[in-house]
C-alpha cells in the first residue's frame, strides 16, 4: 500500500458564490489548490470531481468534463462521484484508489455545491424537495422538508434513549458558532449564539416540524462552496516539489453503506459509520485516544453528538455530554468542528468531505487561527456521512 500526502487544500469562503458558473467553480478550485504550491495543472495525473445537486438545482452533468477543461487535465483520468452528503469524501477516495492502483502519482479531488441563485438567494421548498430525493421513496411520505424531518426523529429518539435534554444538542450549535467566528471562510463567521438564544423559539429559531425538537438553529446551512485537495505518494510529491515534512499523510481511510431506508435499522448505532471509521483507525494504526483533532458530520446538532461517538471520544448516548462537557472545544481532549462545522461553517454538500479533510490537515499543520489552532496537535479524524445516517467516509490523517 503506498502512502498518500495532501500536498495542498484550497477552499472558498463558504457562503454565496454569486454569479460563478459551474465551469468557473471547477476551474477556480482546480487553480486555486496548485497555486497553494506553485504548481500547474499539468502535474496532476488524475482527478474526482463530487457533487450532490449538479442535475437537479444546476442543469449539468459530466463534472469530470468540465475538470478536463482546465488546461492541463484535459484527456486524463478524471471521473465524477455522487454519495448524497459524503460525495466530497467519496471524491477524494477516489483520487487515493486512483494513486495505488499505480493510475499516476498525484491527483486532485474538487468538490462544489452551488444551492443559491447568481443573487445568493435560495428557493428553499426547491432545495427541500431535491434533497429528498436522497431518501428511500415511502420514507419520504407526508414530509414537507424530508431530512430535517427525518433526522428530528433521529434528535428525538436520542435525546429519548439516552435521556439527554434538548439543551445538550443546542450547545453543540453554540459551540460551532463560537469557532466559526474565528474561521475566515466560515459563512456564519459574523452571527454568535448564546444557549438561551439556541433554546428560545422566537424569530428564525423555530421548531422545524411540529411536536419534534429540531429547531433552526439545530440545523446545518444552505450553501455555496467549493473545496480542493491535491494528493500525492511520494514519488509524487517530488514531482511536485513540495517537501514531505509540510504534507500531513492519509493514514487511514474506509468506507461503508447502509441500506438507504432507514426503517429497521439502528441509526443511534450507525454499523456502516461504526464499520468504516474502525477500518481508517485500523489502516492507519492509530487509536482513537491518539486523536486531539476532529470534523464530524453535523449536518443537525444531534449529528455532532453521534458524530463524537461514531469516532470513538464518547461512549453510547454519552457524545452531546462531551460537548457540554467542553471537551471538543479548540482547548478541550479533541477539538472538534474547529472550523464551526456544518451548522457554522457551511454545508455545500459536494464540498463538504474535502473541507473536512483539508481542515484537519491545516490543523495538524498547526496554520488553523490562532483562537482554534489545537495545542500540539497529534492525528486527525474525520466522519463524512451522506443520506439518512447512510452512506459513510472515514478517515484519519497524522503528522509525517
Amino acid at each position: 500500500m503506498k502512502k498518500i500526502y495532501i500536498a495542498a487544500f484550497h477552499q472558498s469562503k463558504f457562503g454565496k458564490l454569486m454569479g460563478m458558473t459551474v465551469p468557473q467553480i471547477m476551474c477556480s478550485a482546480v487553480q486555486g489548490a496548485c497555486g497553494e504550491i506553485g504548481a500547474t495543472a499539468s502535474a496532476l495525473d488524475v482527478a474526482s470531481a463530487g457533487a450532490a445537486c449538479n442535475f437537479t438545482l444546476n442543469e449539468q452533468g459530466l463534472l469530470a468534463g468540465l475538470l478536463a477543461m482546465v488546461p492541463g487535465l484535459e484527456s486524463k483520468p478524471i471521473e465524477t462521484v455522487e454519495n448524497a452528503c459524503a460525495s466530497g469524501g467519496q471524491a477524494v477516495l477516489s483520487v487515493i484508489q486512483k494513486l495505488q492502483l499505480g493510475l499516476g502519482d498525484t491527483g486532485i479531488a474538487v468538490g462544489y455545491e452551488k444551492m443559491r441563485d447568481a443573487e445568493g438567494k435560495m428557493d428553499g421548498k426547491l432545495i427541500g424537495k431535491v434533497l429528498g430525493y436522497f431518501s428511500y421513496p415511502d420514507e419520504r411520505e407526508g414530509k414537507v422538508f424530508v431530512f430535517p424531518h427525518i433526522f428530528a426523529e433521529v434528535m428525538q429518539a436520542y435525546m429519548a434513549e439516552h435521556n439527554v435534554p434538548e439543551s445538550d444538542l443546542a450547545q453543540i450549535a453554540v459551540n460551532e458558532y463560537a469557532n466559526a467566528k474565528y474561521n475566515p471562510y466560515a459563512q456564519m463567521n459574523k452571527v454568535l449564539i448564546t444557549l438561551e438564544q439556541a433554546m428560545r423559539i422566537e424569530g428564525i429559531n423555530r421548531y422545524v416540524v411540529d411536536g419534534l425538537p429540531l429547531k433552526t438553529y439545530d440545523c446545518s446551512q444552505i450553501t455555496d462552496g467549493y473545496a480542493a485537495l491535491i494528493l500525492a505518494t511520494e514519488h509524487g510529491l517530488a514531482k511536485l516539489g513540495v517537501k514531505k515534512s509540510d504534507c500531513v499523510e492519509i493514514a487511514g481511510w474506509g468506507q461503508a453503506t447502509d441500506p438507504l431506508k432507514k426503517e429497521g435499522r439502528d441509526v443511534l448505532r450507525p454499523r456502516g459509520a461504526l464499520r468504516a471509521m474502525h477500518s481508517a483507525y485500523e489502516m492507519a494504526r492509530v487509536k482513537p485516544a491518539e486523536v486531539n483533532v476532529a470534523e464530524v458530520h453535523d449536518c443537525f446538532s444531534v449529528m455532532g453528538a453521534l458524530g463524537a461517538e461514531v469516532i470513538g471520544k464518547a461512549e453510547t448516548g454519552k457524545g452531546a455530554q462531551y460537548w457540554v462537557d467542553g471537551k471538543a472545544r479548540p482547548d478541550g481532549e479533541c477539538g472538534i468542528n474547529t472550523s464551526g462545522g456544518l451548522i457554522a461553517k457551511g454545508h455545500p454538500i459536494g464540498a463538504t468531505g474535502v473541507a473536512m479533510i483539508g481542515w484537519s490537515a491545516w490543523q495538524l499543520l498547526g496554520k488553523a487561527p490562532a483562537e482554534l489552532q489545537v495545542k500540539n496537535p497529534r492525528a486527525a479524524a474525520t466522519f463524512n456521512i451522506g443520506g439518512p445516517l447512510c452512506a459513510t467516509v472515514c478517515t484519519v490523517l497524522r503528522t509525517v
